[in-house]
């Protein structure tokens, strides 16, 4: 049996695709039943006339993995086990809840699955839980708290550091690190927020740079290694290395909308910042641009995938491929 945390999710749905593949039968955590939708989506998009047969082999359990006991009872002795599930914020307020989610919710899977003898687990992580000072980053580069450090990236470390300790208890594991994945898939949501916004013909943009990759490359790699002879070893995932402007020009190319032509300052972006957070002051809901979003969005980053190309022999798609392709399974939530 094969259990999956955070299967609803972009990367989640695409690792479903890679396992009913293989026509193992598949234990698939959720929390909220409408994102099952999400998913469904994707395997029509994909499999076409042939998804359902596919989407069936998904056993779908309603749980949390905050909840100890819901856990041992759904992870059988001697299953495969895929953590994806997180919360990703960078709202500073939601410093607690993401430890909670984050490291809790990964000592809880680490606990269980050290209980019940997994054959092997796979822990998605982040490229935020590696360090920043590398040229480019690499998995051994390590990790620092500075100032700047975002609750997501010390949510993320700790977590991290809870798989390790698993590991040195006997666990069976192997980490992948993804920078921004890319994807089929709702484009009100998460990473692809980025689709959306070009869309509507961004003038001005940011001046950092990061890493995109495809989500099909992140599942077919999430699965080779499981298969593989590999254990106590993570990998960072990156397709691309790109500027912001880069990114968004590529994106508005081939939606055929404006392209951006301008830098957007530091200065002007935090001044956005505030008056926006002077709007959201009064309200239950996040404001959409934070200090720690505006750190990312003007840090400039490199990253390496020379050891996972290396190890498992593998090609990552070009960007324009994953634009392509992110671009036709669009769609928006209702």
């Amino acid at each position: 049996m094969v259990f999956v945390t955070g299967g609803t999710g972009l990367l989640g749905s695409h690792l479903l695709i890679e396992l009913t593949k293989q026509k193992k039968h598949i234990r698939c955590l959720y929390r909220n039943e409408q994102r099952i939708a999400n998913v469904q989506h994707v395997f029509e998009f994909y499999l076409r006339e042939n998804w359902k047969q596919y989407f069936d082999c998904i056993e779908w359990v309603l749980g949390d993995i905050l909840d100890v006991c819901f856990l041992q009872e759904q992870i059988d002795e001697g299953s495969e086990v895929y953590h994806c599930a997180a919360l990703v914020s960078f709202d500073e307020k939601k410093f607690n809840t993401l430890l909670k989610i984050n490291r809790e919710g990964t000592a809880n899977m680490v606990n269980v699955c050290l209980e019940r003898s997994v054959r092997k687990f796979c822990y998605v992580s982040s490229t935020a839980a590696l360090g920043d000072d590398g040229n480019p980053i690499m998995e051994d580069t390590r990790w620092k708290k500075t100032p700047r450090t975002s609750a997501y990236s010390i949510s993320k470390y700790s977590a991290e550091k809870e798989v390790w300790r698993g590991v040195e208890e006997g666990l069976n594991t192997i980490i992948v690190n993804p920078c921004v994945i890319l994807g089929p898939g709702n484009w009100s949501e998460s990473s692809l927020l980025i689709f959306k916004n070009a869309q509507r013909g961004m003038s001005h943009v940011p001046s950092g740079a990061n890493a995109t990759v495809d989500a099909r490359d992140i599942a077919e790699i999430m699965v080779k290694l499981m298969e593989a002879d590999i254990s106590a070893e993570q990998f960072l995932c990156i397709g691309s290395n790109q500027s912001f402007k880069h990114l968004i020009s590529e994106i508005a190319d081939k939606l055929g909308v404006r392209k951006p032509t301008k830098i957007l300052s530091l200065r002007m972006a935090n001044t956005i910042r505030v008056l926006m957070g002077i709007g959201y002051f009064f309200s239950s809901k996040s404001a959409p641009i934070t200090k720690d979003t505006i750190a990312n969005m003007y840090a400039i980053r490199e990253y390496s995938n020379a050891k996972v190309c290396e190890r498992l022999n593998f090609e990552f798609r070009t960007l324009e491929e994953t634009i392509d392709n992110a671009i036709k399974g669009r769609y928006y939530s209702k």
